[in-house]
Parts: structure tokens; sequence; C-alpha cells
């Protein structure tokens, strides 16, 4: 992916997915428009219309098999023509920023890259470029309900104010269409009202929120992933994906740290079997195996057990505030005020967004690891294939 945040567009190439699947872009865009959703979001959403543009890798609604290339056009660049312009004759146009803001990239980018404007470190550190990562998972997320799998999340808390959810991943369809509805994607409606009132005093304050917020994996079959090196376990791949995100400094995977203060007895998800066909329903219904609580969040070993999965992240409150923290100008070391740049107050709603397509993005890598293929009738055949021999394990 390329791009900045006042840039004239982000860019992002897609390689992998196999011929024949069904795409166009209402399937991105549907995304791309939760992702600019949710209360606390900054002025640059009243600004931007987030469309994606397919440049490459699909013909006539279908791709063909080659590297995808996505193209988003940003609408505040009109403003910025000459302050992010790549022709040096419109060097200085704009002023330098050299207050860097406590809790961003500004000051150690700035030392890292040499820079004396930090305004070459915020344009790319910004999360503006999770537009692209939003439209790259959204293809991804098209090609993994072809074979039944579905992300979907929810905020289980803002500041203070927290939802208290069991750890199953078993939510229903009006549980996330209560999400979804909500202004802060949270499915209480007691609670969601209360975010927001506490979203205008934070706004009131000019201060900010973090919060958590949780994603679930369903239908994600046994067996993606590996123990055999640590790279290839898939917890690690999906904390990996998901601590990428501006802001995010905590991922716990199923019950994850509460783990910590049980006896191990509390903890592990008994196995049990029950022969196919009769009454009992499992809490997965990929094979006779199952178990009746989901602690581990679906992965044990570094491989999926075909439960859902979950991931829970923690998002530390939004670094650039109205009313600026103190800093040093890196320039004259004199103490200030940080630099203030266009901001939300709380971003949790669409963080919960883009941590579905950075879920989305790992799972169906691990996912064409284990199944492969070059068009979509082949994958479809491997993972029957395989879905047959779990059945019969």
């Amino acid at each position: 992916m390329a791009g900045e945040s006042h840039g004239k567009g982000l860019t992002g190439i897609l390689e992998g997915i196999p011929a024949g699947l069904p795409l166009s872009s209402d399937d991105i865009d549907r995304d791309l428009q939760r992702r600019q959703a949710g209360y606390g979001r900054g002025g640059r959403m009243k600004i931007e219309r987030d469309r994606a543009e397919m440049l490459a890798g699909v013909r006539w609604g279908k791709t063909i098999g080659s590297p995808l290339s996505v193209l988003i056009e940003n609408m505040d660049w009109k403003n910025w023509q000459e302050g992010m312009s790549p022709e040096s004759r419109h060097e200085g146009s704009i002023a330098t920023i050299t207050r860097p803001r406590p809790g961003h990239a500004d000051l150690a980018g700035a030392i890292k890259y040499g820079q004396k404007d930090a305004r070459n470190i915020l344009e790319r550190s910004s999360a503006r470029e999770t537009a692209m990562r939003v439209a790259l998972g959204a293809i991804t997320k098209k090609f993994l309900s072809e074979f039944r799998i579905a992300i979907r999340s929810y905020v289980i808390q803002i500041g203070s104010l927290r939802l208290e959810t069991p750890v199953s991943g078993l939510q229903d369809d009006d549980f996330f269409l209560k999400a979804e509805a909500s202004p802060v994607r949270c499915p209480d409606e007691d609670i969601s009202r209360k975010m927001v009132l506490l979203i205008d005093e934070a706004t009131q304050k000019g201060d900010s929120l973090g919060g958590v917020f949780e994603i679930i994996a369903t239908g994600v079959p046994v067996g993606l992933g590996s123990h055999i090196q640590w790279d290839k376990r898939l917890d690690g791949r999906l904390a990996h994906a998901i601590m990428g995100i501006q802001a995010i400094k905590g991922v716990e995977i199923g019950a994850g740290f509460e783990m910590a203060g049980r006896f191990g007895s509390e903890t592990m998800d008994e196995i049990f079997h029950r022969p196919m066909n009769t009454g009992e329903k499992p809490l997965n219904e990929t094979t006779g195996f199952f178990r009746k609580t989901n602690n581990a969040g679906g992965v044990e070993g570094g491989i999926t057990n075909g439960m859902p999965l979950i991931i829970r992240a923690a998002m530390k409150p939004i670094p650039t505030l109205r009313k600026p923290l103190r800093s040093v100008d890196f320039v004259t070391k004199e103490t200030v005020e940080a630099t203030y740049e266009r901001s939300d107050v709380c971003a949790l709603p669409a963080a919960s967004v883009i941590g579905e397509a950075m879920t989305a993005l790992v799972i169906a890598d691990a996912f064409l690891d284990k199944f492969g293929g070059d068009s979509m009738e082949e994958v479809k055949r491997n993972f029957g294939l395989y879905m047959d021999y779990v059945d019969t394990f």
C-alpha cells in the first residue's frame, strides 16, 4: 500500500486471490462507508467520500487471477496540492511542523528518518491509510464468504463504560444488527447512549477517548496455521496484524489476560464428541468434536480448532488533542504546546471495522496456504475434500 494522508490518493495491490471470485466496487465501498461512520469521528470524514476504483485484476465482475490494484482518491487533496506536491518548486508553500505530538510517531520518526519537518512523518503514520487496508480486507472478506466464513465486530468499551459479554463467539445475527445500528457500534442501547454522552464530554474538554473492540470470525475450519514455527502460528499472525493498527496497544485471543488469574481446570476447553446427525448441537458444526466453552478463542497451539475466532483489542485515546499537551520544539529545543492536527475524538467504531479487515487478510492468507488453487473452482474442490476428511476423522 502507498499514499499519504493529504496526498492525491491511496493505492493498494492484493495478490493471491484466485480467478473467478465475483467482485464489484460495491463489495468494497460498503466497508469503506462503515469505516467512515461512528460517533466521535473528526472533520476529515465530512470531506471524504471513500470509493474504491479497481484498476486491475477484475474483468466483467470477476477476478482473473492477476494482482488486484485498487485506488481511493483523497477528496481533501484539492486543499493540499502545493503543500503535498511532489514538485520541488512548491517547497516551503506551507509551514513546517517542529512541535511533535506526544503519543504520535512525530519525534521518533523525525529522528529516525532525519527530517526537520514532522509533516513528512505524520502524513504516513496517520490512520488515513487504513482506508486502503479496509478496501483490501473487504476483498478477502468476499473471498472467505464463499466458504461461509464471516468476520464481524462490535465495541465492548469506550473510556470507563463497558459491555460485559461471554467469551464464546456465538452472538446471533440480531446482536450484530444492533451493533451496526449503534453510532458507536455497541449492541446495548443503554450503554451505547452513555458512550455517546461520554464522547460529547471529551469533545467539550478538548480531550479524547480509547476503548476495546472485539472481532469474531465464525465458520473458520480446523487446521489453519501451524505449531511448527513461531511465525506460522495463527494467533501470532493475528496479533501482529491487529497491533499494526494505529493506537492499538493490546491484543488478546479468547479469554486472554483473564486466563492468567484462573486455575488450569477453570480455563481449558474440554473436548467432547458426538455421533453425526444426533439431536445435540455442538458449538461448532464442522466436526463431531466440539467444546462447550471457548476460552482459547478458536486457536490452540497456533492452529484453528473449528471454534469461533475471538480477538479483542485495546485502543489508546487518540494522541492529537484540541487542548494540546506539552512538548519540545525539535529545532529550537524550547518548551512548547504540541501541534494540533485535525483529528477524531474517539475512533473505536472505525477501528473495529479496520480490525475486521486485518483479520480477514490474515485468515485468507492462511486459508490459501492450506487449500491453494489458481481458480475458485480449484480452491472449493480442495476445501470440500478436506472438510469431508475432517467430518470422518
